[in-house]
């Protein structure tokens, strides 16, 4: 079968996370175009795409704390509000699919995703393996869910991915933020921070012990939570590859797509 890879183009880089909902169209055209670039010189290659809320669904979530749980009538209204921003932003990136020729689809988490305790539990992936069958390019997204504890919770994209990973079997995660993969810090305050080129069993715990909080507004934990999440995500699936690149790189994501990961830069995660 042919491979199949997911790739998560972050709020960080798709919107300016420190305005409220204000997207970056030029940057969000230019990562479609890459993506419809490597889907031409790599016709085979099965897709499945998400992004991240940004300077929507993040800001609009922490005003109303949707994350830690609803109970209440404002906590609700609040819930819809969030779950409406960050549609509005999914739009965005739809259209900006469709216009490069990318016949991406897009499949509304919220509309079957069930937690407990902020906990991803259940979510269909029937229209996801659909659509790949046909051709499509599903796209999915951090979104709101109801929660049988707290009410209803934010799930991310990242969370999105390792429960369908796990019944979908993708060979690669391509995850593309601001910076072009793992710093000892962060390096858009410290210009001197060191990559990290590899995670594995043999550094993770140096790794973790370095890496703090995102820079800015985001409700479900910075890049810590997203590394330590795809991490536990490679060691239980083997032979997983989590590639993080920058998106502000042009080129960049259709290189990842297409190039040896050596020849591309960032970090890679693999386990061993």
């Amino acid at each position: 079968m042919a491979e199949l890879v997911f790739v998560k183009l972050g709020g960080s880089v798709i919107t300016d996370k420190s305005r409220a909902e204000t997207p970056r169209p030029g940057v969000v055209e230019r990562l479609a175009a890459e993506v419809a670039a490597a889907r031409a010189a790599r016709p085979g290659m099965r897709l499945l795409l998400g992004h991240g809320s940004g300077s929507f669904g993040h800001v609009v979530a922490r005003r109303y704390g949707t994350r830690q749980g609803v109970r209440d009538a404002p906590g609700w209204v609040g819930f819809a509000q969030v779950a409406a921003t960050a549609a509005r932003l999914n739009r965005l990136v739809v259209d900006a699919l469709l216009a490069a020729g990318v016949p991406a689809w897009s499949l509304q988490p919220s509309a079957s995703a069930r937690c407990r305790g902020g906990v991803l539990q259940w979510l269909e992936t029937a229209p996801a393996e659909e659509a790949l069958a046909r051709g499509l390019v599903p796209l999915v997204y951090g979104d709101v869910a109801l929660d049988e504890v707290q009410g209803a919770t934010i799930i991310s994209t990242e969370q999105i991915f390792a429960y369908l990973a796990r019944r979908l079997r993708p060979a690669r995660l391509i995850l593309v933020g601001v910076v072009h993969g793992v710093f000892e810090a962060d390096p858009l305050r410290d210009p001197s921070a060191r990559s990290v080129p590899h995670i594995s069993a043999r550094n993770w715990d140096e790794v973790r012990a370095l890496l703090g909080g995102s820079h800015a507004t985001d409700v479900t934990g910075g890049m810590l939570a997203k590394v330590d999440e795809m991490v536990a995500l490679a060691r239980e699936l083997p032979g997983l590859s989590v590639h993080l690149i920058s998106g502000e790189r042009a080129g960049a994501l259709q290189a990842a797509l297409c190039d040896p990961p050596d020849q591309v830069g960032g970090t890679v995660i693999r386990w061993p």
